[in-house]
């Protein structure tokens, strides 16, 4: 699981039926910092998140699998599952 920012939206007219109905976003890793890095995943959205939102991703395919009800062979990896108000670390 990660924090990240949403960079952009996926669209594709020809894709697997199971993301049929479903929103793909391109989300960024952040640093602890909050910058943005060069690693990204292709997401699929559960929270109605935008392009601009810091996002809580979780990127382990046997948990996306279940949050979707999805059969194990399902084409799924990352999921977006929440979108974070805030972080505050430990000094």
């Amino acid at each position: 699981m990660y924090i990240g920012r949403v960079t952009g939206n996926v669209v594709a007219t020809v894709k697997h039926p199971f993301f049929q109905g479903h929103k793909l976003l391109l989300v960024a890793r952040e640093s602890l910092e909050g910058e943005v890095g060069a690693a990204y995943d292709i997401a699929l959205d559960l929270v109605q998140a935008g392009v601009g939102d810091r996002v809580l991703v979780l990127d382990e395919g046997s948990s996306a699998r279940q949050l979707l009800n999805a059969e194990p062979a399902g084409p799924i990896r990352a999921v977006v599952v929440g979108i974070v108000d805030d972080v505050e670390l430990a000094e």
